[in-house]
């Protein structure tokens, strides 16, 4: 049926629109309810009305064609459409709420699963929190609703002028300020602008003075820390401090301070940084910048598969006898860090899978997610792995307590700790603090844990001969920032018994100082190959004690978009630029260093693109990681059909299915394809080693899975891949003897202790199969198997 449009016939539609941008405006009154300024709301419904014209619009052609093929059919796709945009908006105003920025183009730059991991960490799913969504949903139909029934009271055209009067209102009187701006928007802006970045960033063939413009001679990263330490004979342990979420703003004299007494009292008796950055605001820009100095990639340096070739202050203590090792309580796949110490060779990599039941993992929260181990049991695990390490070491200690949902032991205790100094803060401080307390408790919980840990180490003979580095990977993001500056101003401490002085330093260095400074510092000092080029994004770190910067220092705020650069005193960001005070504060500047900077942060990003996607960082690396499997073309060929650029973890889902049908080969292709990269990977080589079993192959079957119980013996599924093994070879006595590792593991698995029962059966040693037996009926005396197995002893 045709369709004449009218005017008068298309009013649904402008209903519908207007009832949007109703919405939106009722939404940033909400958003700002807490705090409100009318001047910010004010700006807030300009854009918000601009946002809605703006959606209308784009929208307005599929509404005519919608309309044209049924009458009723286009308002009722439109209005599903708009309840869908309603629902994102207010889930990105969640967002904001919540981590105090807007979410923009990091939401490309996660994989799935780093997203799933952050939103069960910072919420519950219940239907409470559905509960939101449903309501905006209705009140936006019932605003659709009451338009249809009072509309005709409305004349059409004043209510046009009055939209299109404020939606013009934000080519005169708009504020580019992230707080002000329609969430949507700013969503889908800051993806455009990504992508245009990345495509100026790209543009041409990319060709530079030198074929990789990083390098040069080591001699001129001057050696800016000898004169302040005494020198040993011996070469000195390096320990990194990574502390989660470790701001400026809660240390020493910040504007959340009281909260880190111990990191306090260590600001006068190290080397201490004030007016430091990290390179990224998120965690997942902390290691390839503090010990590689590398760029920052497209979406963090991490993510790219393969990592372009480089050389760290990992690979290279390596290569001069140093023990290396890395310690967390999380699983250190995720955001691929995992990768990156294995490429750089690391010896002794200890995560979530290694900690064993000796220690409490944090407690879950309402949506079941935990992050792993607190703080306290991370530097306890550390200090007892300490002991079987040769000296000299380099100790890599990340925390992660200071982190969504903000949950480790003795809250109680913290908690009211936290209470009492926030009673002591002036009215206006409580009032802003009172909020934030269990953070407030997280980072007394944290500090108390590194001072236990700095007390106990202190302790050991090698004390006296090693370098502690200290620093936040980025500022606490639930907490409010006072401006984007502050999501990347940490501290730094180099603390050290062999320090002959100490000092506190205004001016500016980043992360990606420390690597060279080290370097140079440990290379002319001690018995170390020494590097002929180096090449480091960073210039080293500046002991001058006056406020000055003279670095150019990029900063990714979250994956996937570099929108923030220092150069020398002036911060940009977001197409705004500020000039940055003594004590780190800024200002909004317009004087004429826009495009000098501009220009110098565009010179930059190219930069960035070269080295990163042409793999022009180095050409002299050195790499501890050789792949164990070569393949074929034809297996080549294979791998990328069947991996299509997937991930490690996605291509063991694809191995896996692959066992399952039968395809053992093609299944272990895919292993020794993740293995190449990720040799400590545990389920892949477990699979692996059960595909041989399961064709027969025990020998090398056996050879798998016992380097699996060496790489993480507190893995179940290796212990019980074996014992089948041993079962289907006739090796008892190894069954036994596996079985009996993993219970002094403490790996207490029902189903491994009742193949360690048929195990005895199987050797006729009746006394030690009824006693493992009995030990499991006593917990499951309802499990068939078990009872089944009991009653066939007595046979």
């Amino acid at each position: 049926m045709k369709i004449k449009f009218t005017y008068q016939n298309s009013l649904e539609y402008i209903y519908a629109t207007v009832s949007l941008m109703i919405i939106f405006c009722l939404l940033s009154l909400i958003e700002v309810f807490k705090n409100f300024e009318i001047q910010l709301f004010a700006y807030k419904v300009v854009n918000d009305f601009f946002t809605g014209i703006l959606i209308g619009l784009v929208f307005f052609p599929l509404y005519l064609i919608l309309k044209y093929i049924k009458n009723s059919f286009g308002i009722i796709v439109i209005k599903m459409l708009f309840s869908i945009i309603v629902i994102i908006q207010l889930a990105l105003i969640g967002y904001s709420l919540t981590t105090h920025v807007n979410l923009g183009a990091d939401l490309v730059g996660y994989s799935y699963d780093d997203i799933y991991h952050t939103v069960t960490s910072s919420v519950s799913i219940s239907f409470t929190l559905f509960l939101p969504f449903i309501v905006i949903v209705l009140l936006y139909l019932g605003l659709n609703w009451l338009f249809h029934l009072f509309g005709h009271k409305i004349n059409p055209k004043i209510l046009l002028i009055v939209v299109f009067f404020f939606g013009s209102l934000n080519l005169i009187a708009r504020s580019n300020k992230p707080a002000s701006l329609n969430k949507l928007n700013f969503l889908l802006s800051d993806i455009i602008r990504t992508q245009n970045d990345k495509a100026m960033a790209s543009e041409g063939n990319l060709t530079f003075k030198k074929e990789f413009p990083l390098e040069k001679a080591s001699e001129n990263t001057k050696d800016v820390l000898a004169p302040f330490f005494n020198i040993h004979k011996e070469k000195p342990n390096v320990v990194f401090i990574i502390v989660e979420g470790l701001g400026s703003d809660f240390i020493d004299d910040g504007e959340y301070k009281g909260f880190t007494p111990y990191l306090d009292s260590l600001t006068t008796k190290s080397l201490y940084w004030e007016n430091f950055v990290s390179n990224a605001g998120r965690t997942f820009g902390v290691l390839p910048s503090l010990l590689g100095s590398l760029p920052l990639g497209e979406n963090g340096f991490m993510e790219m598969d393969p990592l372009p070739k480089h050389n760290s202050l990992i690979s290279i203590l390596k290569s001069n006898g140093y023990t290396t090792s890395y310690y967390c309580g999380a699983d250190s796949n995720f955001d691929r860090k995992r990768s990156f110490l294995e490429y750089n060779g690391i010896d002794n990599l200890i995560d979530i899978n290694n900690f064993g039941p000796e220690y409490v993992v944090t407690k879950k929260n309402a949506a079941g997610f935990s992050w792993g181990y607190p703080d306290s049991e991370i530097f306890r695990k550390t200090l007892s792995e300490l002991k079987a390490k040769k000296e000299p070491r380099l100790d890599i200690i990340m925390t992660l307590s200071n982190h969504e949902p903000f949950e480790f032991p003795s809250k109680k205790v913290y908690l009211e700790k936290a209470q009492r100094i926030i009673d002591k803060k002036s009215y206006f401080e409580k009032n802003k603090m009172s909020e934030y307390k269990d953070i407030f408790a997280s980072l007394l919980y944290t500090d108390n844990s590194i001072q236990k840990f700095m007390e106990a180490y202190s302790k050991r003979p090698d004390y006296a001969n090693t370098i502690f580095v200290i620093t936040g990977d980025h500022r606490l993001i639930p907490i409010p920032q006072k401006d984007n500056l502050s999501r990347f101003h940490v501290p730094l401490y180099i603390y050290s018994p062999m320090l002959k002085k100490t000092a506190k330093f205004k001016s500016v260095s980043a992360h990606t100082d420390v690597t060279p400074s080290l370097v140079s510092f440990l290379t002319n000092n001690y018995k170390f190959n020494k590097l002929e080029k180096t090449t480091w994004v960073g210039q080293g770190l500046d002991t001058v004690k006056e406020f000055r910067n003279i670095h150019t220092i990029p900063l990714m705020r979250y994956k996937g978009s570099i929108n923030d650069y220092i150069y020398k005193d002036y911060f940009y960001s977001d197409g705004s630029l500020f000039k940055i005070d003594e004590n780190f504060n800024i200002n909004e500047t317009d004087d004429d260093m826009m495009e000098t900077i501009t220009a110098s942060f565009n010179d930059y990003k190219k930069l960035n693109v070269y080295l990163t996607t042409k793999n022009k960082i180095t050409n002299v690396a050195t790499s501890f990681i050789k792949p164990t499997y070569a393949f074929t073309p034809e297996q080549h060929a294979l791998i990328k059909k069947l991996t299509k650029g997937l991930d490690p973890d996605h291509i063991f889902f694809v191995a896996r299915d692959l066992a399952f049908k039968k395809e053992r080969e093609k299944a272990r292709l895919l292993c020794n394809y993740i293995l190449n990269k990720l040799p400590n990977y545990g389920d892949v080589r477990t699979l692996k080693g059960r595909t041989l079993a399961w064709d027969g192959d025990y020998k090398n079957a056996e050879i798998e899975l016992l380097e699996v119980v060496n790489r993480t013996p507190f893995y179940v599924d290796s212990y019980l891949a074996l014992m089948d093994v041993y079962w289907w070879s006739g090796q008892n006595k190894k069954a036994v003897e596996i079985g009996k590792k993993a219970i002094s593991n403490q790996i207490n698995d029902p189903e491994l202790a009742y193949k360690l029962a048929q195990a005895y059966k199987r050797m006729n040693n009746s006394k030690d199969t009824n006693k493992t037996i009995d030990s499991i009926l006593k917990i499951y005396p309802e499990n068939n198997n078990y009872v089944t197995f009991k009653k066939s002893l007595k046979k």
